[in-house]
């Protein structure tokens, strides 16, 4: 699909701003993708006029709340099979889902010199601890799993993996120093303190299945609407390409 262009984009979001007072809009995010949608939620306001009140986790805990309810009107997943499985039960708009980054996984130390760059210290052993998001609750979780059984891994390593819900506490982990080093996102270690003072290893696409990330509308409403415009715009995706995602 086509991404508007400036003028575009202000046509359309002043379109969107005629028909619906400044709204907020109720937003539930994949723990991955929280600080870019901080930054994107600050061009959309300046836009519309809308605000957003923004949860984020791991997608498979939102998925579990959304069915049960939670007033949630849109989902920024870290998958695309949320999404399809919502809209296939009832809960989602259907056709409002599409792919707006795919994400990418490092292994990731706040120490120097620590992850080699080919990752040979996941067979080397040297740490205590590795910490991943939970495999059942996190799509990065699932995709570190993948990492592991593909470099025949998983069940040595099985022992000393703790597990975070969501992307975001498995970064806390590391941080913390409750393990020394973890598979987190890329996105999560762009600032310039954690790229300045850790090592990682960018881990090949090709040891996991991709990290197709996508929105989905769960219920009709003028300024979320706006918001998934907003999102595929090009303001949207120069904020996505910004935190280390390509874009399909």
């Amino acid at each position: 699909m086509k991404t508007p262009g400036r003028a575009g984009l202000a046509a359309l979001l002043a379109s969107a701003a005629l028909g619906a007072r400044a709204a907020e809009v109720q937003v539930a995010v994949a723990a991955n993708f929280a600080l870019p949608l901080d930054r994107i939620a600050a061009g959309f306001n300046a836009a519309t006029g809308h605000t957003l009140k923004i949860s984020a986790g791991s997608t498979g805990k939102f998925y579990s709340q959304i069915v049960a309810g939670a007033p949630f009107e849109l989902l920024i997943a870290a998958d695309d099979e949320t999404p399809k499985k919502l809209i296939a039960a009832g809960h989602a708009v259907a056709g409002s889902n599409f792919t707006y980054a795919i994400g990418k996984l490092v292994l990731w130390s706040p120490k120097v010199n620590y992850v080699d760059a080919e990752g040979e210290i996941l067979h080397t052993g040297d740490f205590l601890h590795l910490a991943i998001a939970n495999p059942e609750l996190a799509p990065y979780g699932l995709a570190a799993q993948q990492v592991l059984e593909s470099m025949g891994l998983w069940d040595t390593l099985a022992p000393r993996i703790v597990r975070g819900e969501n992307i975001a506490q498995a970064l806390q982990f590391v941080d913390s120093g409750n393990a020394e080093l973890g598979f987190v996102a890329y996105a999560q270690i762009l600032d310039s303190e954690r790229r300045a003072t850790g090592s990682y290893w960018p881990v090949p696409e090709s040891l996991h299945k991709p990290i197709k990330q996508q929105a989905v509308l769960l219920r009709e409403n003028a300024a979320a609407r706006a918001l998934l415009e907003y999102v595929r715009s090009e303001e949207g995706l120069e904020t996505i390409h910004a935190f280390g995602y390509s874009t399909p």
